[in-house]
C-alpha cells in the first residue's frame, strides 16, 4: 500500500476511535417504559438499543413482544440484543417489527444457528451482530467465515444494568482490532467516561451505556460526555 494511504487510513481509523458511537440500552419491563425512554433520547443519538431477556438465557425477562414496536415509529435506528435462548425462533419477528440491527449471544446457538442467523439478517437486509459475554474468547467462533457487521464485547455478565465493568475485557478489545482494523466493535456494560475512555483507547468505535444515561439528571448531557471521552 503506498505510504500516503496508509497515512491517511490510519488517521481515519484515530478519527473513528476520538469520536465513538455513543448506543442508549434501555432495559424495559414493558412497551410503555420502552417508549418513553427512546424519546427521552431520540434528540441526541442515532441509535438505541433494546436489550431483550426471557429469563432463561439471563436470570431477568423484559418486554420483549415484537408486535408492539411494530406499531410505532422513531426517529432513531434500533438494534436489538437478543440475551435469549433459541434466538433463530424470533429474528424474523424483530426484523418485521422494524429493527435496523440484530445481535445475538454467540453462548445461546450453536455454529449451524449462527450461520442460520446470519443468513436471515442478509435476506433482510439488516445488520447483524455477534454478542459475547466477559469470559467468552474471541477465538471461539470463526469472524472471518461468519463476517457479521459487528461484534459486541460485554463488559459485565449479561442480564441487569448498573454492573461493574470488568476489565479484563480491554485486552480481548485490543486483541480483536488488531486483526480486524475495520469491524465495528461495541461494548457493553458498565460504561462511564472512565470506563469508555479505556475501552475506545483499546480499539472500540461504539459505546452502548443505559445506567450512566438513565441514570443521570441531564441525560443530554451524560450523551455528550461520553462522545468527548
Amino acid at each position: 500500500m503506498p505510504r500516503a494511504l496508509l497515512f491517511y487510513g490510519n488517521l481515519l481509523y484515530t478519527y473513528k476511535k476520538m469520536v465513538p458511537e455513543i448506543i442508549p440500552a434501555i432495559i424495559a419491563k414493558n412497551f410503555s417504559e420502552l417508549k418513553e425512554k427512546i424519546k427521552q433520547v431520540e434528540p441526541y443519538v442515532k441509535w438505541v438499543q433494546l436489550d431483550i431477556m426471557d429469563g432463561r438465557f439471563v436470570p431477568n425477562t423484559t418486554w420483549n413482544n415484537p408486535k408492539d414496536l411494530a406499531q410505532e415509529s422513531f426517529k432513531v435506528s434500533l438494534e436489538a440484543h437478543l440475551m435469549i435462548n433459541e434466538p433463530e425462533k424470533y429474528v424474523k419477528d424483530w426484523i418485521d417489527a422494524g429493527i435496523k440491527r440484530m445481535i445475538f449471544h454467540i453462548e445461546a446457538v450453536s455454529l449451524e444457528v449462527v450461520q442460520e442467523i446470519v443468513a436471515i439478517c442478509r435476506e433482510k437486509k439488516v445488520q447483524v451482530g455477534v454478542a459475547i459475554n466477559p469470559e467468552t474468547p474471541i477465538n471461539s467462533f470463526d469472524l472471518g467465515r461468519l463476517q457479521p457487521n459487528l461484534i459486541l464485547i460485554l463488559g459485565v455478565n449479561p442480564g441487569f444494568g448498573g454492573q461493574e465493568f470488568k476489565p479484563e475485557v480491554v485486552e480481548k478489545i485490543r486483541d480483536l482490532r488488531e486483526t480486524n482494523p475495520q469491524l465495528t466493535i461495541e461494548v457493553d456494560g458498565g460504561m462511564n467516561p472512565e470506563t469508555a475512555k479505556m475501552v475506545v483507547d483499546a480499539g472500540a468505535n461504539a459505546i452502548v451505556a443505559g445506567s450512566y444515561i438513565f441514570g443521570s439528571k441531564d441525560i443530554r448531557e451524560a450523551i455528550a460526555e461520553l462522545k468527548t471521552i
